[in-house]
């Protein structure tokens, strides 16, 4: 007797689906890193632009010098507006990835869970049949041995 898990198949279905997600919360995490990256370089680069911009205030800066700088500090916060945007959505969606995959973990476990206890069970019973078996033998052996 061999033990035989009824639910295999669906288990096998809900490992299927929490890899998928583990994929797909994955390649959520790798663009959030991605856009983020890229807002942290046009904010550091602004800085910079900006410092530079001061030093070159205090030591003498043309007008049409200072509207180049101004006008590529403006641009550069519209490209920094971009991006908020998409770390705001890149975030949102890596959050709802991860409470699929959350949901997709607990569906496993309650099929493991449930795998477990009908193992211990079936567990049980073959315990229970060897020892009948093995009660069974004794009582025969004795038996020969009164005859």
């Amino acid at each position: 007797m061999s033990f035989s898990y009824k639910f295999q198949k669906i288990l096998s279905i809900k490992e299927t689906e929490k890899e998928r997600a583990q994929e797909l919360y994955q390649q959520c995490v790798r663009k959030f890193e991605e856009v983020a990256e890229k807002l942290y370089h046009s904010l550091k680069q602004k800085e910079e632009l900006e410092a530079n911009q001061l030093r070159k205030i205090s030591t003498g800066l043309n007008v049409q010098e200072l509207r180049h700088h101004q006008q590529f500090i403006t641009n550069l916060e519209k490209t920094i507006l971009h991006y908020q945007n998409l770390v705001f959505n890149a975030r949102q969606k890596m959050t709802e990835q991860e409470q699929q995959l959350l949901e997709k973990n607990i569906e496993v476990k309650k099929y493991e869970k449930i795998k477990e206890k009908q193992y211990s069970h079936y567990k049980e019973l073959v315990n229970a049949d060897d020892n009948r078996l093995m009660d069974e033998i004794s009582i025969q052996q004795f038996m020969n041995r009164g005859s």
